[in-house]
């Protein structure tokens, strides 16, 4: 089968398209054919060689497939041949795997899909899942009634966009230029706002009638983290997911103590999906879910590009330029 393989670190010039034996499923394990792949940021650490989870080299990278079930091994029961599933390395032994042809999958880990699943719809799930947990567990189910979504026009930030909206909620997208601006309200942002020409806080404000927002989430981290505490609604959160620019930095005491953080008794929370490594019970909430919802068609992901796998290394290339709006997919 065709695959990509890391044998070392660097840049996406270490990412090698070559010929590798097709795994056979062994007892208690399926075969999965790749239908779409999905391209996420954590693949961009393991190629660097700076993800704390890093598989063992070589390895073929990944974390995200959707296909179907073509081989079943000894003992493999609980899917059926021609089964449309969801592959998560989530629930691998290793976080990588997924770009390639086929995987070879103990048979409890793939997530199976209804018959009129959209499989392409479905390889962008793990951004979903992660936007899930961040709307509904790192509040501790409390989400509140208005969200700004740093980054959003991201895969990720694009997927909380639209699972704010199934919740119910005032989905607020902060992007960074116009043409991030004009697809996110394509893709049904209740606001917009571009923070290279608009001032946010005075945006925020005027949006929520000074109330502020429930609920801010930022991966983006950095110098200017500490100023979206002023931004809060009464007992509101601020949840930090990501590091584009470094760590949160600023003193976080002090702007929770400043002015509306105070007053508001505002909160700052860190979220990571790894807090959720040894917690399947609560992943399987998600998922189920989510796939509930890309059943009914609720699910729609913004995508950015589809390449052939043969061109991992440009999407790579073209995630790390920050340039793509939505998700970028592999297709075998």
């Amino acid at each position: 089968m065709k695959a990509i393989l890391l044998t070392r670190t660097g840049d996406p010039s270490v990412l090698d398209y070559v010929e590798v034996p097709t795994p056979r499923p062994g007892p208690g394990e399926v075969l999965v054919k790749a239908d779409t792949i999905g391209v996420s940021r954590p693949e961009l650490l393991v190629r660097k060689g700076a993800y704390q989870w890093m598989p063992p080299l070589p390895a073929i990278p990944g974390i995200e497939m959707s296909g179907t079930v073509v081989e079943r091994g000894e003992n493999a029961i609980a899917l059926a041949l021609g089964q449309k599933v969801f592959v998560s390395a989530r629930e691998l032994p290793v976080r990588a795997g997924c770009y390639a042809e086929y995987i070879a999958v103990p048979e409890r880990a793939p997530f199976a899909l209804p018959a009129e699943a959209d499989l392409e719809a479905a390889a962008c799930l793990s951004n979903y899942q992660v936007a899930y947990h961040l709307i509904h567990t790192a509040t501790r189910g409390v989400p509140g009634r208005t969200v700004l979504i740093g980054s959003a026009s991201g895969g990720l930030g694009s997927a909380a966009v639209q699972l704010a909206k199934l919740a119910g909620m005032m989905a607020i997208a902060l992007v960074g230029n116009e043409a991030k601006a004009r697809a996110m309200q394509s893709f049904g942002a209740d606001h917009v706002i571009d923070h290279s020409r608009e001032n946010v806080g005075a945006r925020v404000a005027a949006i929520t009638a000074g109330e502020g927002a429930d609920l801010i989430l930022d991966a983006v981290g950095g110098n200017a983290f500490a100023r979206y505490f002023a931004m809060l609604a009464p007992f509101g959160q601020v949840v930090s997911y990501g590091r584009l620019q470094g760590p949160p930095e600023g003193n976080v005491v002090a702007a929770l103590e400043n002015g509306l953080g105070y007053l508001n008794s505002g909160a700052f929370r860190v979220f990571t999906m790894h807090t959720l490594d040894d917690k399947p019970e609560l992943r399987a909430q998600s998922m189920q879910y989510l796939i509930a919802r890309l059943s009914e068609g609720a699910i729609r992901p913004l995508i950015h590009a589809r390449l052939a796998l043969k061109d991992a290394r440009l999407a790579h290339e073209m995630l790390e330029a920050r340039n793509v709006i939505g998700k970028l997919l592999l297709k075998p």
